[in-house]
């Protein structure tokens, strides 16, 4: 390629001059060196790239047709070569990233503080949306990426990463639940519930339970909002209904037990790293989106426990 390379600036500067030696004397060069490297790739391609006339060289057919290629080349290799500076020390780059709110704690701020660490000119906004805001904010350019629940039905997003989520119940630790890896929806009969409301995505999940198993929730409270679930089961309220996704943390560091629900009508969420499939993620965002892309697998369960 650095021979290619070389070649390449010789011609086009010979092309736009019309003279070895004008060329020469404008890239501090040898005539010779440039005349040999412009024969050896004539004799390659097997035709003249020039015609050697009294009173210079004039392209041919052939040189007419590389010119536009080899500048079209040259300010290509110029991109790439600002592209790699700026990952060696990232100058620059905004990311905007759509999430869902129980990715607002554990992998995805532990994973955007360690790009920041390693490429500290890029900056990212993370907005904590409603699973349909976040497909919104995707299909509509307003982010680079997004992660979301079920994006399957939507053709507007393409899925780069993908893992299961399983609802469960979530106790305190020393419950009667707590050590069971798994149980059927009619187990909380008699236990308070602290159940999830619209517009999360685990409520419809619950609704359908309700309705196909006839299991009436003990409901203490319900709330739109994971973190305040998760704190009244921390406060020993009662038992939440929960994806593990919601409270891998509190699990990782041994805070709550998580028993999935194991009724047959009941199937995995899909949790799904997507892109607009009409728009290609700017540079920056190509980055941080593979970063991620590669530990997405993290966020299935059983989560790995945190290091010590």
């Amino acid at each position: 390629m650095p021979a290619f390379s070389r070649f390449l600036r010789y011609f086009l500067a010979v092309g736009r001059l019309g003279s070895i030696r004008k060329a020469a004397d404008e890239l501090n060069v040898s005539a010779s060196a440039i005349d040999r490297q412009i024969l050896n790739v004539e004799a390659e391609l097997g035709t003249k790239l020039f015609e050697r006339l009294p009173t210079g060289l004039k392209l041919t057919a052939a040189g007419e047709m590389m010119m536009p290629s080899g500048i079209g080349w040259q300010q290509g290799m110029s991109s790439l070569r600002a592209r790699i500076e700026d990952l060696k020390g990232l100058k620059r780059g905004h990311v905007e990233i759509a999430i869902i709110d129980a990715l607002a704690k554990g992998y995805i701020p532990e994973t955007i503080h360690q790009i920041q660490q390693r490429y500290p000119g890029v900056t990212v906004g993370v907005r904590v949306l409603g699973n349909d805001d976040v497909r919104r904010a995707i299909s509509d350019g307003d982010v680079d990426f997004g992660i979301l629940f079920e994006p399957n039905s939507y053709r507007d997003l393409t899925v780069r990463a993908f893992v299961d989520v399983e609802l469960g119940f979530i106790t305190p630790r020393g419950h009667r639940f707590d050590g069971l890896a798994e149980a059927r929806f009619s187990t909380c009969v008699g236990e308070p519930v602290i159940a999830p409301s619209q517009p999360l995505a685990v409520w419809q999940q619950v609704a359908v339970l309700e309705a196909a198993t006839n299991v009436a929730l003990e409901r203490k409270a319900t709330s739109d909002n994971i973190q305040f679930i998760t704190s009244m089961v921390l406060q020993g309220a009662g038992v939440g209904i929960l994806t593990s996704l919601d409270v891998m943390t509190e699990l990782q560091r041994g805070l709550l037990a998580f028993t999935r629900i194991s009724d047959p009508l009941l199937r995995p969420m899909t949790l799904a790293l997507c892109t607009a499939s009409a728009r290609t993620p700017s540079y920056a965002g190509a980055m941080v989106l593979g970063e991620i892309e590669n530990g997405f697998s993290r966020l299935a369960y059983p989560p790995a426990p945190l290091p010590e």
